[in-house]
This record gives structure tokens, sequence and C-alpha cells, in this order.
């Protein structure tokens, strides 16, 4: 990409478009073209369109999304599916008819079948049946990957996507209800040990495995694709690590200092049993992760205590 190229990041405000931006500003990248929720509603065919005739962008990362935790995927189902294929099609069409030189769609680790061999390759997509809890969103981001393909396949569009492991970072959601295992997590034992509880609950039995990829890093390899890969197939993009949630529960209870003890709500669903991707491709590509996981839940929790705006207390 050309440092004076037109780029639009769809969702920059969330914590993984602006974490590329971030990244982008840091590479002398300035001449961005960017829109809230509340600016351009992407589930809009007809404002989405207008706005790629108007503002004409080279480039498109393609991070906005309805995005939760397990329960959020569960109990709105209908708004995942429809709120994100509307998204992504709209965007993708967009761009198409806008001539854009390239486009990233960002997925999710989720598109995998829930029994699929470990570590998750590339090739394994749809060859079997998903996770029932987060179906929805996983058939969303399926279908906006078929689709950078099919454009591909039949008008030559450059349009590739990535497939993310689990995420953290700034910006994240710390909602109980419908955020994420870790920043949960982050916000539960820190509550606890700001309001001196005995005790924390955590959902599940702790023992999934997971795989974590701060955001930052995400951007960074999103950043090297952009300018490295022009393939059809998806690449993942993760750490090539993982560990169980109950040993990340402990990670994260010593590293906020909360002295208590663990209840494990065996009543809350583990979702699948483990989500590892295999980097192969990526690493054979020539990019790998930095950010060790306890160093970046320790960057998240100085932030999270730092700033009130992003405590939710």
């Amino acid at each position: 990409m050309e440092k004076s190229a037109k780029i639009y990041i769809a969702g920059h405000r969330g914590m993984v478009g602006s974490a590329i931006l971030r990244k982008l500003q840091q590479e002398g990248y300035s001449n961005f073209v960017l829109r809230t929720s509340k600016e351009l509603d992407l589930r809009n065919q007809a404002d989405v369109f207008r706005f790629f005739e108007e503002e004409k962008p080279e480039y498109v990362f393609l991070a906005a999304a309805k995005v939760g935790g397990i329960v959020a995927n569960n109990t709105y189902r209908a708004d995942f599916l429809y709120e994100n294929l509307m998204i992504q099609n709209n965007v993708i069409h967009a761009a198409h008819v806008a001539d854009v030189k390239k486009l990233m769609f960002l997925g999710s680790s989720c598109i995998y079948p829930k029994m699929a061999p470990q570590p998750l390759r590339e090739d394994y997509l749809l060859t079997g049946s998903l996770e029932p809890t987060n179906e929805p969103y996983a058939i969303a981001k399926i279908a906006g990957i078929k689709m950078c393909e099919s454009y591909r396949r039949q008008y030559g569009r450059n349009f590739i996507s990535v497939m993310p492991t689990n995420l953290y970072g700034p910006n994240d959601n710390y909602d109980l209800q419908n955020s994420h295992v870790l920043p949960a997590l982050i916000r539960k034992f820190h509550e606890a040990k700001v309001q001196g509880q005995p005790s924390v609950e955590v959902w599940g039995t702790g023992s999934p495995l997971r795989e974590f990829l701060h955001a930052d890093d995400l951007a960074d390899a999103c950043y090297f694709l952009m300018q490295e890969y022009d393939g059809e197939e998806f690449v993942n993009i993760g750490t090539g690590e993982d560990l169980s949630i109950k040993d990340l529960a402990l990670l994260i209870k010593d590293i906020v200092g909360f002295d208590g003890e663990l209840i494990w709500n065996t009543s809350k669903p583990d979702g699948t049993p483990r989500k590892l991707m295999d980097v192969s491709k990526l690493h054979h590509l020539g990019w790998r992760h930095r950010i060790e996981l306890p160093e970046g839940i320790r960057q998240v929790y100085e932030k999270f205590v730092e700033h009130e705006d992003i405590r939710v207390l």
C-alpha cells in the first residue's frame, strides 16, 4: 500500500479496527476515511454504496462486526446472523463496485467444525458440524470468506480473508454478559479484589483450551499480509500456543492480585473443547507474534485500572 493511499477501516473504534488504525499510523499512513456506526450504518445497503461512491477508498480493512461471547452468541442468534451478513455483504459488494484495489475481511476461529482435528488448519473449513452456541455467527463469517473467494474468481478482485484466534487488548468489551472470557475474568477479579470478596465465580469447568492473541499483534499481522499476501485461501492468525481456561483464570488472578478462591459454575457452557490455530502458513510467509500472554495481560490490566472510561464498574 502506498503511503498516500486512501484507506477505509470499517469498525475503526472497535478493538481490532482501532489496533489496525494505530499500526497504520505508526507506519506513516495518514489518508484515512473513517465513519462511526452512527455516521454510517453498514447494515444499510444504500448508505454503504453512497459512501463508497463518494469517498472511493483504495484499500479496505473490514473489521466491523457484531461480536460477543458465548452467551451473547447463543442468545442473540438472529441478530448475529443477520447483522453480520448485512455488514459484510454491503461492504464487500460496494468495494467491488467502487473498484477497490484490495480488501481484507476479518473472520473468526469459530468458523471451524466443533470437533475438527487440532491444530486447526485452513483446509478444515466445512469438514464438519459447527459449535451450536455460535453457529449463526460462524455461518456469517464463512459466508464472508466465500464472498471474497467468489468475487476473486468471478471478477478478479484482490479480496483476501484472515481468521484471527481469540483476541484481547485495548478497547476490549468488559460487559460481563456479552464479553469474551479474558476481559470478563479481568473485570471479575479486579472487582473482587477492590470489594474484598472471598471468591470469584468462573463459568464452565475450566477444561477447554484456548489460544489468545494481542490485538496489536493481530494488527501487525494484518498489515504484513496486506503488503505481502494476495492468495485466494484465507490465512489463520494466531500464536500457535494455547492454555486451559483454568490456567488462564489462575494467570489473571495472579496478575490482578486477587487472593480469594475460584468457584466453577459448571451449569454454564464450555463451548468448543479446543480451538488452537495452525499458523504454519503464516509462519512460512514470514510473520510471528511478539507479545506473550502474561506480558499482554499485564499491559491490558494496567490500562483497565488507569482508565475510568474503559472500566465498567
